[in-house]
């Protein structure tokens, strides 16, 4: 009798473990779907993004080039002044720019390992979910829960980095809806929303960043271009 018990347990066990791997893996299928399909996905190689951000009534506008995969370079204008942040050889190396009123010098200055560790994601513009098996990224489901009231899945997404973000999920449309991380060393958000497609790709037109120093700030797209072509000498350091 103890032996058939135990045997019973184990199956269930084991069943348990492939249902909760298979729902994990399906919630991201219907994301990447939701996100145009992995073959047009991998189609981007190239991406330009202007935004614009508000901040105590400032308008700064900035622009992100990236070369999927590769390297990364966004820059944006301060009250005149240029800020400009490169990360390059596929999140590797990376550079910056900071004005002396962002406590910097006004020259290129290497990025410090923490902060390349934070930028690096973004030479992926579709987040860690899409193709994450083959990112080496780990992906757990933490449960369901409400963002603005809409029932979301809530992923734990661990890079190979060691990286740790939970993203959510909206369960009806698919689309991310927030992602938590440490940002600068406290714990930050951002909100996602207000998606519109370009070429058949949806982006979400505004963000709401949240984070201890700042507040929440607000971020809105003004004009997504998709595999333009890049002059890749952007991405390197300028010499002094």
């Amino acid at each position: 009798m103890k032996t058939n018990t135990f045997l019973a347990a184990t199956v269930a066990a084991l069943v348990s473990v492939g249902a909760y791997a298979q729902t994990v893996d399906e919630i991201v299928d219907k994301h990447v779907a939701a996100m145009g399909g992995l073959d047009k996905l991998k189609g981007v190689t190239t991406l330009v993004t202007e935004r614009s951000l508000s901040v105590q009534g400032m308008e700064i506008p900035s622009k992100t080039t990236i070369l999927v995969g590769k390297a990364m370079r966004s820059e944006s204008s301060i009250m005149g002044n240029s800020m400009i942040q490169v990360v390059d050889n596929a999140g590797a190396t990376g550079w910056m720019l900071r004005p002396a009123m962002m406590q910097g010098t006004g020259e290129p200055e290497d990025m410090p390992a923490d902060v390349i560790k934070q930028n690096k994601g973004q030479i992926d513009p579709f987040g860690p979910l899409v193709n994450y098996k083959d990112k080496g990224n780990k992906v757990e489901l933490v449960g369901k829960e409400k963002v603005d009231g809409k029932d979301n899945y809530h992923l734990k997404v661990t890079s190979k980095d060691g990286v740790v973000m939970d993203e959510y999920v909206d369960a009806t449309t698919y689309m991310v809806s927030k992602v938590k991380a440490t940002m600068n060393g406290q714990e930050g958000e951002i909100g996602f929303s207000d998606y519109k497609a370009v070429d058949g790709i949806p982006f979400a037109n505004t963000m709401e960043i949240a984070n201890p120093q700042m507040g929440t700030l607000t971020m809105v797209t003004t004009k997504i271009t998709i595999n333009p072509k890049v002059d890749e000498t952007i991405f390197k350091k300028p010499a002094k």
